[in-house]
This record gives C-alpha cells, sequence and structure tokens, in this order.
C-alpha cells in the first residue's frame, strides 16, 4: 500500500497493510532542513521542500501542511508578530466589543498572502507525490478559536457569560465565513482532507454546556462545508477532552485528533466503528525530551489499544517541538511499521 491507500484505508475503516502514520511535524521539518520560519513561511517551495525532505527521511504516510495558528487571524484584521525563528503569532484581538463586529472588513482570506503561500505548498506537494502521500491541508482555526483571537480571550469568555448570545453568534457568523473561505481555498489547491484547531472550545477553557452552545454548531458547520465539498474533515482540540468526547463525534468529522491527555481507551470506545482516531504520542514528554525506548513503550501501547479497530491514524497529540530528536521519531516509526495484528 501507498501512504495515501494506508490513510484512506482508515478513513474507510479497513485494515490496512501497516499503521499509517500522518506527522504534525513542520517546526521539526523546518529545522532538519537547515531554514528559518521566516524563510518557511515566507515561500511555498520552501514549505514542499521542507515536507518532501522529512517524507524521504522517516518515509511516513500522511503530510500535515502547517505553517503557524494565526493566519486566519492575519487575514481578518488582528496584529500579527512574525518572530525569525518560531510560528506566526498574535497577542491581542481587534474588537474593543462585540458591538464593532459590524465594523470588521469584510472577510475575504483569498487576498491574504500567507494563505496563498500556504495552499501553494499544498499543490506543490500534490504534483511531487504524484497521489502516494496523503496531503492532509490545515486550515487554520475553526470558528470559535478565530473568534477568541479577534476578540481577545479572556474577554471572549467574559463575553459568554454576560453578552447577548445574538452578539457571540454575529462574530462566531463572520469567523465562520473566514474559517469556510480557508477549506475551499485547500480544496481547489489539492489537499486530500483539510482540518481546523479549536482548542480554546475545549474543558480547559469551556464548560460542556457551553462547548455544546457556542463552539459544537460552528464545528458542525464547517463540517458540513467540508462535506459539500466532497473532502474529508479533521478536528483537533488540545487537552483532555473525556468529558466532551460524546459532543465532538456529533460534529460529524471524519478524524479526530486529539490530545495525549485525552483517555484513549475512552476515545477507543467511544469513537470505534464511526470516526478516526488521530494521535496521540505525548508530543514534548515523550518525542521530544523522552528516551528511544520510551518512545517504543508508549507507541507500543498505543498500537495495542487500536489492534482490532483500523479507524486509527498514528500522530503526536499535537505539533511536534522542532527539538524532537530524531531517534525518537524514528523510534516511533518504526514501532509501528514492525507491529504485527
Amino acid at each position: 500500500m501507498t501512504g495515501y491507500e494506508r490513510i484512506q484505508a482508515a478513513l474507510s475503516g479497513k485494515q490496512p497493510d501497516k499503521t499509517p502514520i500522518m506527522l504534525h511535524n513542520f517546526m521539526l521539518a523546518v529545522s532538519e532542513a537547515g531554514y528559518t520560519m521566516e524563510q518557511f513561511r515566507n515561500d511555498p517551495r520552501v514549505i514542499a521542500e521542507c515536507f518532501i525532505r522529512a517524507v524521504e527521511k522517516y518515509q511516513y504516510d500522511g503530510v500535515v501542511v502547517d505553517i503557524d495558528t494565526v493566519t486566519l487571524a492575519g487575514a481578518c484584521g488582528v496584529n500579527v508578530d512574525f518572530p525569525e525563528t518560531e510560528p506566526a503569532r498574535s497577542h491581542e484581538g481587534i474588537l474593543a466589543s462585540l458591538a464593532e463586529v459590524g465594523q470588521l472588513k469584510p472577510v475575504d482570506i483569498q487576498s491574504y498572502r500567507y494563505a496563498n503561500i500556504w495552499c501553494e505548498a499544498v499543490t506543490l506537494l500534490k504534483t511531487h507525490f504524484k497521489g502516494e502521500i496523503y496531503i492532509r491541508g490545515n486550515c487554520d482555526q475553526a470558528p470559535f478559536s478565530l473568534a477568541t483571537m479577534l476578540r481577545g480571550v479572556e474577554n471572549m469568555m467574559i463575553d459568554l457569560c454576560l453578552e447577548e448570545e445574538e452578539s457571540v453568534f454575529a462574530l462566531l457568523d463572520y469567523c465562520y465565513e473566514a474559517t469556510s473561505q480557508f477549506i475551499r481555498m485547500m480544496k481547489e489547491a489539492g489537499a486530500d482532507m483539510v482540518s481546523n484547531g479549536d482548542s480554546p472550545a475545549g474543558p480547559s477553557m469551556l464548560s460542556p454546556d457551553m462547548y455544546g452552545r457556542f463552539a459544537l454548531p460552528y464545528e458542525k458547520k464547517v463540517c458540513e462545508y467540508a462535506h459539500q465539498l466532497e473532502i474529508p474533515y479533521l478536528l483537533h482540540i488540545c487537552g483532555n477532552t473525556d468529558i466532551i468526547i460524546d459532543q465532538m463525534i456529533t460534529c460529524g468529522a471524519d478524524v479526530l485528533e486529539l490530545d495525549y491527555k485525552t483517555n484513549i481507551h475512552l476515545a477507543e470506545e467511544k469513537m470505534r466503528g464511526t470516526t478516526v482516531f488521530a494521535g496521540n504520542i505525548d508530543p514534548a514528554g515523550v518525542l521530544a525530551f523522552g528516551t528511544p525506548q520510551l518512545v517504543r513503550e508508549k507507541t507500543s501501547e498505543l498500537l495495542d489499544i487500536f489492534k482490532d479497530n483500523p479507524r486509527f491514524i498514528l500522530n503526536a497529540g499535537c505539533a511536534i517541538p522542532s527539538t524532537t530528536p530524531s531517534e525518537n521519531l524514528f523510534a516511533m516509526i518504526q514501532t509501528a511499521r514492525e507491529y504485527t495484528y
């Protein structure tokens, strides 16, 4: 099987010949290729080169094309900082109150330089790999997460408690338009799958009730839009998601990418037969700072849990740090390749 075929098998609930591996490793790929993040984010050819080198080195099945977590925020007018050696970041929102939502500039993600660079890199990778490696185009933030960037996290949390829901939904509607535009761009660029992160919607920030009222409905809308475009959708939420897994499944995502803090046995039980699980090796404590032996042990434990469940894609629980030793990544991948079902 090719890498593409392995991931397609997982999506279809069919047993692949080997465990599918799709790495969220853009920071490590940049570091190992000898580029800075400044060079990476500004040139689609460099982005493609970094991932091509990583696939050739580690022989995994699926690329997660990612550059930062603030591209949509920047496209919507949020002030973005561009460190030379780190991914871009934002520090504060642009809305003094929800009353200013109507004053936001019309959403036009296609006019934002970095969104176009991101998508052009996807096209270059699709051309290079000729359908043998699966290409996941990460589409930055889901609507709720993007809303926290436009309003500011603390302000947004206060708004949820004190403001009229209609005002909150107006901002979320605006953010949905931004997210859905990026998804269409990724589809047109040739991505095999699209994805969003929505970590501020998780239990570390929101109660399950608030998640169900404000974040989940928009995750559903985004997922439905991706499916209208006939492309699989993956949702990522950091932290321990045990108490919202049942709700997350109802968003309709083909894949849920969950953090290592989530109870893997519970997730496997809840998602079995309906939703692919992607993850969830600890990217810092195990991959970046652990020993190869620890990596092999944790990978084997995870593989054992999914031994008779083909709806599984091996990955870290979140983005892999740039300082991760190559021997640790080799240990994870070799363990998966040698695993017998």
